[in-house]
């Protein structure tokens, strides 16, 4: 077992650094992620090098559109979360326990070197919450930015700012949830909190990584225009008017099984507040064939990325800038 990082004692206890939720976790306890354990007064990476799921993703998937788009990713999942949302697409994972499902070796060094033979332009740690994995992902990063490799975390956002600054140097892209912009449906239907998750959100940001966020839109939950238009706003005031905003469908799954699918129209308005409130790159997710994945030029309005499924084509770009009108796009090419 590889000792975990980010913990103190307390008393005859552990008090875990790492997201928080700041478990205190006793003798041969786990905290509520269910991965990192005290054993004899010492905090453990239960999982460290412990994988579910490695699989050569396109970038698009993450979903990450501005982000070396039309490339592929090295993803890796394993179990565990921070969260308990009703509504997780994969509990099988996300909410299985260590001696629940099979988990196979990969190292550090042999990820890094995986990754190289696929050909993927990154390493994303991915399908359940990579924040439970620090030390893995801390150490597989640093091989691979070295060997340039970028490196990306498809994250919940439930993680300290000592975790995050640790991270820093080696972590290239957050791919946050912002699940909803009221801290009721936090609590009530992910066991978590909503600031922690903004706070986290504007650190990684000024730390230089690129952020774009994904809200699942649930009729009924979260939907609400004008709570909708404050999270649009809050991502414009602090991250910025570029920043990409996915606004994807829903569809009943887990231990949700009432409200119905998102209906089109109501994504499609939030579309439309979105470019109304000065949102530069609004895009919509979970709709097979939609144009509304597609990245136009916020000047001229011109094709520049056309998405079909995964796949993205270039059809109006000139390096990073709109081939029509000049209008420099925020995209990390390389």
């Amino acid at each position: 077992m590889i000792e975990a990082r980010m913990w103190k004692k307390e008393d005859d206890a552990i008090r875990c650094g790492l997201c928080p939720h700041g478990c205190l976790i006793r003798e041969r306890g786990q905290g509520i992620c269910g991965v990192r354990g005290n054993r004899d007064g010492r905090l453990y990476a239960l999982t460290y090098g412990k994988v579910v799921s490695a699989a050569l993703d396109p970038i698009e998937k993450k979903p990450l559109f501005h982000f070396l788009p039309g490339t592929t990713t090295y993803s890796l999942g394993g179990i565990g979360c921070t969260f308990r949302c009703r509504h997780c697409q994969n509990w099988e994972i996300s909410q299985a326990k260590i001696d629940e499902l099979p988990l196979r070796e990969i190292q550090p060094e042999e990820g890094v070197a995986q990754a190289e033979r696929s050909g993927a332009a990154s390493i994303t740690w991915t399908y359940n919450e990579p924040t439970i994995w620090h030390e893995y992902a801390l150490d597989m990063g640093r091989i691979g930015r070295k060997r340039n490799l970028k490196t990306i975390y498809v994250t919940n956002g439930y993680i300290t700012e000592e975790a995050l600054n640790e991270l820093s140097p080696m972590l290239s892209a957050f791919r946050v949830d912002i699940k909803a912009f009221n801290d009721e449906f936090y609590k009530q239907i992910c066991g978590g909190r909503l600031q922690p998750v903004l706070d986290a959100t504007i650190r990684a940001h000024e730390l230089g990584m690129h952020i774009e966020t994904v809200t699942l839109v649930i009729p009924g939950l979260n939907d609400d225009p004008a709570e909708i238009d404050t999270m649009i706003r809050w991502v414009i005031e602090h991250l910025g008017p570029e920043t990409p905003m996915h606004f994807t469908r829903y569809h009943p799954d887990y231990q949700m099984n009432d409200p119905p699918a998102t209906p089109l129209a109501t994504l499609e308005r939030i579309y439309s507040r979105a470019q109304e409130l000065g949102l530069k790159y609004p895009y919509l997710g979970n709709i097979p064939g939609s144009p509304y994945e597609d990245t136009r030029c916020p000047s001229c309005g011109a094709e520049l990325i056309r998405r079909r499924g995964f796949s993205a084509d270039n059809v109006g770009l000139d390096g990073d800038r709109c081939g029509r009108c000049g209008e420099r796009i925020p995209l990390i090419l390389s």
